[in-house]
């Protein structure tokens, strides 16, 4: 049995190899950042909308959650925001003429890059069952055909209601509000496929799922880690702030199996040094760890910490007061085996003893990770660890130091925060009962993988996308694919044109909405949104452009028309008032939602403000034992047969999730082409490929099903020996449905077993 991905026409036949680069940003940063935005936008309103990116009266960049500081450049953006920017705001459109031009199938053809440079959509579209082409449709007959679906269904739980990171607080309430209201849990998201892993495990040992530091706190810590992480390329704001932590005079080690231009030097372009200059020297100490070697590595340095007769190696008092679960941690960790280790990391048993040196000289120390520690099998136990370490020396609920996973999205956070979690805690439907009048469901929801599972195995039926390209932003591309042409209506809410519109249902509807950077008038007035950062602050967002057409509706908009279209009157929810002036929403939100008392006050201070957060602000830890957690998390070495490697799926630089800005990688020396595998020389020679050489990918699994990544080429690279990657969503195709991590179901996409084979 095989899977195979779709061949995207990329134009890798130009496909051109350089040396790496080893500096981040400079003004390379900015030619590239200006001339996409030139392109896509044009001069004049080029400078109009960059200059309001993340400013205290403008609109929150789409690009990341890293948050913004008190006192704002006047350029308050990086080059992927300046990208990201650019593409929604671009003067390009796709409009019924278009859609007349190419059938769906046609598009399904098309590479990810192409579908997304075609624009912004401007109308309402319908695929009628058995048509070939999109056609206009009104918004009325568009709500009345999901109302029609949606009510047909023999159960509420056979809908899927989807959300991507990007939708706002207020959105998002209305859309988690819309689905218990009709009945189901089932709120699959974005998160669910990333740091899923990071709230499961912080859940269990601080108590709330959410990092624990301010962006203050990078700034005043002596050492950071900065873990399975490429800030250059996911979140390239954060390298001021690293730059500004070492000004300070922290140290920072970046730990990674590739070795990244954005962990090595910052060449800021807000500062003379970085226009004229070298730049900033980032990582103090580069380990090059094997992938899925974290957890090792991690529990190694806190069995160097409870063996070391240093002074203060191990805060004792600070463990008796705050801690649970000491004695069985030290027993376990007492018997790690160093050659375990060893393997595990690819690490010298010297670097990590020289690593425990700058531990021991650091009292405040923060660990930042993001996918590439979430996306494994033992990612909760890793992040479990992480903890652990942190907890030994009294790191967390101190300035300067705490657990921070760097999320991607610009309100992934937020989205949750408002409800949006197939597993919502029985005190948030408790409130949201007692706020509405109706009894909200109860039983779990479907998350990401599970709804694709519902829907290939026909237990849903209707999939509604509030955002996202979902068919290439998850594991397993054929069968999710499959899966989603088994529904009877797919809908999705998008900006603009990606692969999701051309996998469809029997039935599938395209329901165009503002963008971050456009005017949002309502029957009440202009509004504005809210978002929340990576760090718990929450601010508003309020675009100025004019929308990309008049028949473009708000987020909150199509939530509270489809609500009135499907459901009967609930004598509490009143959507029209809520479509009619946000306030309405921040109202309810207040006497929902932890946190946010008197919302619409706050929210309209500059710069919003910031989230209670007990370990944070007074070491509270609402965990099962009323203290933060030690945990015990066994080391399985995860060893791969001979002849194969360990792959990683990872973005380029000219890439944001699954939106394709251009077909290059600057910072890993790719142009002109996304095709490629990225393999240790050492690697290339033990397994008899040329550098250069043309293979397919085969990922390896336990079911025995064959997929199959066609035609890349191999670049030798000085990746972890062992290891490989390769970009996504091109190799999403390799990950196996059912190859999850523990506790959270999150994809494996950061550990594919696979082989080469010549094409």
């Amino acid at each position: 049995m095989s899977r195979k991905a779709p061949v995207d026409d990329t134009g890798d036949d130009g496909l051109r190899i350089s040396a790496p680069k080893d500096t981040a940003a400079g003004i390379p940063g900015v030619t590239h950042a200006l001339r996409q935005s030139f392109d896509q936008m044009g001069a004049r309103r080029t400078a109009l909308t960059l200059l309001r990116v993340n400013q205290k009266q403008g609109f929150d960049c789409p690009g990341c959650a890293w948050p913004e500081g008190d006192k704002r450049h006047v350029a308050e953006f990086c080059e992927n925001g300046a990208k990201a920017v650019a593409e929604e705001a671009t003067t390009r459109r796709v409009t019924r003429e278009f859609f007349a031009r190419h059938t769906v199938a046609e598009l399904g053809e098309r590479s990810d890059h192409w579908l997304g440079q075609q624009g912004r959509l401007t109308e309402p579209m319908i695929k009628r069952a058995g048509a070939e082409h999109y056609e206009p449709v009104s918004w009325d007959e568009a709500f009345g055909l999901l109302a029609t679906e949606l009510n047909a269904l023999g159960s509420p739980d056979e809908a899927l209601f989807y959300t991507s990171g990007r939708t706002s607080n207020e959105a998002a309430f209305a859309y988690q509000l819309f689905a218990r209201a009709f009945g189901t849990n089932n709120l699959p998201d974005c998160s669910n496929m990333c740091h899923e892993s990071s709230g499961s495990a912080l859940k269990e040992t601080i108590g709330i799922g959410k990092g624990s530091v301010l962006l203050e706190d990078i700034h005043q810590a002596d050492l950071i880690f900065v873990v399975g992480q490429n800030p250059g390329t996911n979140h390239p704001r954060m390298l001021s702030a690293l730059e500004e932590a070492k000004r300070s005079g922290a140290k920072i080690i970046a730990v990674n199996p590739l070795p990244e231009a954005g962990l090595m030097r910052f060449k800021n372009p807000q500062r003379p040094s970085g226009i004229t200059g070298r730049g900033t020297a980032l990582a103090d100490r580069f380990l090059q760890i094997r992938l899925n070697g974290d957890l090792a590595l991690f529990q190694a340095l806190n069995r160097l910490l409870l063996e070391s007769d240093a002074p203060g190696a191990v805060d004792r008092e600070f463990l008796a007061a705050h801690t649970a679960g000491f004695e069985a941690f030290e027993r376990h960790v007492r018997t790690l085996d160093w050659d375990d280790v060893l393997e595990a990391t690819g690490l010298a048993k010297h670097e990590i003893e020289a690593t425990l040196g700058d531990v021991l000289a650091a009292d405040r120390i923060v660990v930042c990770w993001a996918m590439g520690l979430t996306q494994h099998r033992n990612s909760v136990p890793t992040i479990r660890e992480v903890v652990n370490f942190l907890l030994l020396r009294g790191n967390i609920g101190r300035p300067g130091a705490g657990v921070c996973p760097v999320r991607g999205h610009s309100n992934v956070q937020g989205d949750r925060t408002m409800g949006i979690f197939e597993r919502p805690p029985a005190a948030f439907l408790d409130a949201l009962a007692k706020e509405f009048g109706f009894e909200p469901p109860r039983e779990h929801g479907f998350d990401t993988v599970d709804a694709i599972r519902a829907m290939r195995d026909g237990r849903a039926k209707v999939f509604l996308g509030m955002g996202g390209n979902f068919v290439r932003a998850t594991p397993d591309s054929a069968v999710t694919e499959a899966a989603m042409r088994s529904c009877r209506l797919t809908a999705q809410v998008s900006t603009k044109l990606n692969r999701s519109h051309a996998v469809t249902g029997e039935q599938a509807l395209i329901l165009p909405t503002l963008g971050r950077t456009e005017r949002d008038a309502q029957a009440g007035g202009e509004q504005f949104v809210s978002v929340e950062d990576s760090m718990g602050m929450v601010h508003a967002s309020r675009g100025r452009l004019a929308p990309a057409s008049p028949q473009l509706r708000s987020e909150v908009a199509i939530v509270c028309g489809l609500a009135r279209a499907t459901l009967p009157a609930v004598p509490g929810i009143d959507w029209d008032a809520m479509e009619r002036d946000y306030d309405v929403i921040r109202d309810h939100v207040s006497r929902v939602v932890p946190g946010f008392d008197d919302f619409n006050g706050r929210i309209r201070e500059p710069g919003g403000f910031v989230l209670p957060h007990g370990p944070r602000d007074d070491r509270r830890f609402a965990t099962d034992t009323g203290k933060a957690n030690l945990t015990v998390n066994p080391l399985d070495v995860l060893r791969v047969p001979e002849g194969r490697l360990l792959l990683q799926t990872v973005r380029s630089h000219d890439q944001y999730n699954t939106t394709i800005y251009r077909l290059d990688d600057r910072y890993r020396g790719v142009k002109a082409g996304r095709r490629v595998v990225f393999v240790h020389e050492n690697d290339l020679a033990a397994l008899g490929f040329a550098d250069g050489a043309m293979v397919d990918l085969v990922s390896e699994w336990s079911d025995g099903v064959e997929r199959r990544a066609p035609g890349f080429r191999v670049v030798a690279y000085p990746t972890a020996r062992g290891c490989a990657a390769a970009y996504f969503p091109e190799t999403n195709v390799l990950v196996p449905l059912d190859s999850t991590a523990e506790i959270s179901n999150t994809p494996t996409s950061k550990s594919v077993v696979i082989r080469l084979e010549r094409a």
